[in-house]
């Protein structure tokens, strides 16, 4: 009787084997699960971040402010008609209009 139930136990052990650590056992699935996490994540910044560039290059090529709106910061330039007015900070520098290029007329 014990010779029986040992190798029953033994077939259960075999059994078991595939279904954990087999080429489609659970931890398998466990890991695949991640990298299908893991990757869904990545697309939904990369499917953020194109839509933001669609947006910018639909109002790029609709509208002209998004493009006025780059020449006065990014480059300094003004509209005719227009009156250029420079502030100065107390220690008599010139303020910046933006991060990266200080404001100045269009010659």
């Amino acid at each position: 009787m014990r010779l029986i139930t040992l190798g029953l136990a033994a077939l259960l052990l075999l059994i078991q084997y595939p279904l954990w650590l087999g080429k489609g056992g659970w931890l398998r699935v466990w890991d695949l699960d991640n990298q299908v996490a893991a990757a869904q994540k990545k697309n939904d910044e990369l499917k953020a971040r194109n839509a933001k560039l669609n947006s910018e290059v639909r109002d790029l090529k609709e509208g002209t402010g998004a493009i006025e709106e780059r020449a006065r910061y990014e480059l300094g330039m003004i509209k005719d008609g227009e009156l250029f007015i420079q502030i100065l900070e107390p220690n008599g520098k010139p303020a910046l209009m933006s991060s990266s290029n200080p404001a100045r007329k269009k010659d």
